[in-house]
């Protein structure tokens, strides 16, 4: 088990993390998400050790992390500035990172290299942003490290290359089961890899919770205009799309057994949320406004 307890990480007189209080079962990948700005950044630094909490803890089962070298050691945090030396080449990178990870499978390491299309006799200095990218994929994913952090990871990617990256996680982590925290913004292309998602907003928990449940929350209503207008009857709208006289309707709403019959006897037909349209309307200003008053 992973826990936070009042964590809270500042700037000076700015409060990146407020008091965020988090019990995280370990063998799970979780989404972080949270809108620019919103700490997560902060909160990854202060459980990944790498910055001392201003007040509160990060234990990993009941042992302080900071500074912990037996914690550490299991710990590998991966940042979309790839915290190594520039005039370093791709395979003294790599090299160090097997001497650093104690779960390290260089055999891995170089099949991913082959699949990114990674040069090893490349200078970092030489990489292009989404060559970069690709590394810290590497890194991250051949460390095999419990706790596995990517912050960001994909930025710079192409599609190609985010799309191997997905797979690989999934493929790998059904293997090798760990704790793997993904912060993203791209919701929709990852999701589906979440078994927990966590909303930070404005440094705060917003949210922790199972994803099917998450998802679970709301439902999309799709039919004739009219029909969906009726069955939604004042309940929040999240988002809508309308075709001709067809409107798809995403509601912030979990109707009841008998409310899905009425509305599939008047030709509607249902289907689950995604998390984006939920990330959205939890994190929108509008609704910080409602939770103020």
């Amino acid at each position: 088990m992973i826990e936070l307890r009042d964590l809270t990480v500042r700037y000076g007189s700015t409060v990146a993390v407020d008091g965020v209080s988090l019990d995280l079962p370990t063998g799970k990948i979780y989404g972080l998400l949270g809108r620019n700005g919103s700490g997560k950044t902060s909160l990854l630094s202060a459980l990944a050790s790498y910055r001392r909490p201003a007040r509160g803890s990060v234990r990993f089962d009941g042992a302080d992390a900071f500074e912990n070298p037996a914690v550490m050691r299991q710990t590998c945090f991966v940042r979309d500035t790839l915290d190594v030396n520039d005039s370093e080449r791709v395979r003294g990178v790599l090299a160090v990172a097997g001497w650093l990870r104690p779960a390290w499978d260089h055999d891995y390491a170089a099949r991913l290299v082959d699949l990114f299309e990674l040069d090893p006799r490349k200078r970092i200095s030489a990489l292009s942003r989404g060559q970069r990218s690709a590394l810290g994929a590497v890194l991250g994913l051949a460390s095999r490290a419990p706790l596995t952090i990517l912050d960001e990871t994909y930025l710079g990617m192409d599609a190609v290359a985010r799309s191997n990256f997905y797979r690989e996680l999934l493929a790998d982590y059904l293997v090798h089961p760990r704790t793997i925290i993904l912060s993203t913004h791209l919701i929709e292309e990852v999701a589906d890899l979440f078994e927990r998602v966590i909303i930070l907003d404005h440094g705060r928990l917003l949210l922790h919770e199972e994803t099917d449940e998450l998802r679970g929350r709301g439902i999309t209503v799709t039919g004739p205009a009219a029909a969906v207008e009726a069955f939604a009857g004042g309940h929040p709208v999240l988002g809508e799309q309308s075709l001709g006289g067809v409107r798809a309707m995403t509601l912030d709403w979990r109707p009841e057994p008998a409310d899905i019959a009425r509305g599939e006897a008047a030709g509607l037909t249902f289907g689950p949320v995604g998390i984006q349209d939920l990330f959205i309307h939890l994190t929108s200003p509008s609704k910080r406004l409602e939770a103020i008053r």
